[in-house]
């Protein structure tokens, strides 16, 4: 048994008043209070007082462990191993790529990722420029998006990818202009490369997961909601098996996988408290960064330009039939304003079917299925009020509003004044689960946190109010988007999110005051503790 006292909580339980100990038992909440009052009636209960262990906070903030309700973990933990790209220029971008084929052995792979032509005054990178830093190498780089990558010729040749090779369904080989490949490939062009790279083994998988873990601990997480796919939840499963797996894991299923899962009988929720199956993921649309993000009108200076839809309502209220039918909720991909509605128009078809077949499936239809869209961009004022209706959940990363804004603002014109709208969508009565797609973003939630309640970048850009300051939320209603939410979407409202007898001891440490300082200030916060389940992962203290 733990007690841990003098604590300043901030406990997201609103029926709490204020307390400064709480009393652990096998991993949960026993009991909430101050720390005289816990010691006299446990010592009485139990009269053995010194078995129990006592750590004093002395004065530190003591929050519930927070959630990332969308990373791609395996993804992230890969990245840490690959070029980063994301730089000012891309001049330092290709410097990078250089000086890591200097340690690489001619033939293998160079991997990195996190470019964004749009923050570079060069634009595009080119294939001749990527061939001329990494001639001896195949060279793959992935956008900061993770809707485009930029190939070298030997990486294509490796593919396969030459003038007389289709566009795939659903992605784009860029070309110049004499149709020959120019080393950019959109959307699910990608898998043409991709394909053609030497996999990971689950067991290296399972190595880079287990290191990138103690990173998110850092930054204290104690939860995830993973997109990823087969080779991930496969390392999951081996690590959780092990005893190795110290981050509480919602895992989502590929589209592609529905068959099998549907074959299976497996529904969301099947699991435990470490690792559980969360929803079906698919994707309507592209991304801001490469304008494959599907709009209901063309981007700005771009006459021809819409964007991809990848997938209509009617085809995505098919598949949510099929996945509702096992008991499988759906989160969709949906960035532009397009891809939004006709996400909306799906989910309202689903909500109709829903109700007509209360008795299908294996789920206990009295508790309705979690549905999301993940991202949730840029919306149309006509469409913003129907994912409170349909109670459907807006998945959101406040990190990319102020990582965005100035893309927006070029891209999308006027209609930015209508994305990124977190109050918008708080205040027509959605629930808001908030993370940050890592890598596309840093995984930091007191990054998000800071983006949430500020709309301002790191350098306090574009000034005191913000970007679209009449989005900003408070930073209550900012740490619930990883807490209490995040914990709703993954059906574990009765045991995550909050610090209240019966939740599962999942804890974060600070030693600022995180409700008095200067809200600029709160990107800079470092955790000094974090536990999962009663137990240290993290402790600096």
């Amino acid at each position: 048994m733990l007690l841990l006292e003098n604590a300043r909580m901030i406990t997201l339980d609103d029926s709490s008043p204020p307390k400064n100990a709480l009393l652990i038992d096998r991993g949960t909440i026993l009991e909430v209070g101050d720390a005289a009052t816990l010691c006299t009636r446990y010592q009485t209960a139990m009269g053995d007082w010194p078995a129990v262990e006592r750590i004093d906070l002395e004065g530190r903030t003591l929050l519930p462990g927070l959630t990332d309700a969308h990373i791609h973990l395996m993804q992230y933990a890969l990245s840490l191993q690959k070029v980063d790209c994301e730089t000012t220029s891309k001049a330092d971008c290709l410097l990078r790529v250089a000086q890591r084929a200097i340690s690489t052995p001619a033939g293998q792979w160079i991997l990195g990722h996190g470019w964004n032509q749009n923050s570079w005054e060069e634009g595009w990178g080119t294939l001749s420029e990527l061939d001329m830093v990494a001639p001896n190498h195949p060279a793959y780089l992935t956008a900061k998006s993770l809707h485009a990558g930029w190939a070298n010729s030997a990486a294509l040749r490796l593919a396969g990818i030459h003038a007389g090779t289709p566009d795939p369904q659903g992605g784009r080989i860029g070309r110049n202009e004499n149709g020959n490949p120019n080393g950019l490939l959109f959307e699910s062009a990608m898998e043409l490369v991709s394909a053609v790279i030497p996999a990971p083994t689950s067991g290296e998988v399972e190595i880079a997961i287990e290191q990138a873990q103690e990173k998110l601990w850092r930054y204290g997480l104690t939860g995830i909601h993973d997109f990823d796919r087969r080779t991930c939840f496969m390392a999951l499963q081996s690590l959780h098996q092990s005893g190795r797996l110290k981050l509480r894991v919602t895992k989502s299923l590929p589209l592609e996988d529905l068959p099998y899962a549907s074959g299976l009988g497996l529904s969301t929720g099947f699991g435990d408290d470490m690792l559980r199956i969360g929803s079906i993921k698919a994707f309507s649309d592209g991304a801001l960064g490469p304008r494959t993000a599907a709009m209901l009108q063309a981007y700005e200076g771009e006459p021809e330009n819409r964007g991809m839809l990848l997938m209509d309502g009617e085809e995505l209220f098919e598949h949510g039939r099929a996945a509702v039918e096992c008991g499988l909720s759906l989160a969709v991909h949906a960035i532009g304003d397009l891809a939004n509605h006709q996400v909306l128009n799906a989910f309202q078809q689903l909500r109709q079917y829903e109700r007509a077949h209360p008795a299908g499936g294996n789920l206990d239809r009295s508790r309705k299925l979690r549905h999301r869209i993940e991202h949730v961009q840029v919306i149309h004022p006509d469409d913003a009020q129907r994912l409170a209706e349909l109670d459907v959940i807006a998945s959101m990363q406040p990190i990319h509003a102020t990582s965005d804004m100035s893309m927006a603002d070029r891209f999308w014109g006027k209609r930015a004044a209508y994305s990124y709208a977190v109050r918008t969508q708080l205040q027509a009565g959605a629930r808001l689960a908030f993370g940050s797609d890592a890598p596309v973003e840093s995984p930091n939630p007191f990054w998000g946190l800071h983006a949430a309640i500020s709309r301002r970048r790191a350098d306090g850009s574009p000034g005191p109010d913000g970007w679209y300051p009449e989005q900003r939320l408070s930073l209550a209603e900012a740490l619930a988007g990883y807490t209490t939410g995040a914990a709703y979407a993954a059906g574990q409202e009765a045991c995550q999110g909050r610090i209240a007898p019966g939740f599962l001891a999942d804890l974060t440490v600070l030693d600022e005051n995180i409700l008095d300082c200067d809200p600029h200030h709160i990107k800079d916060i470092l955790p000094v503790g974090t536990m999962v389940g009663g137990e240290w992962v993290y402790r600096a203290f």
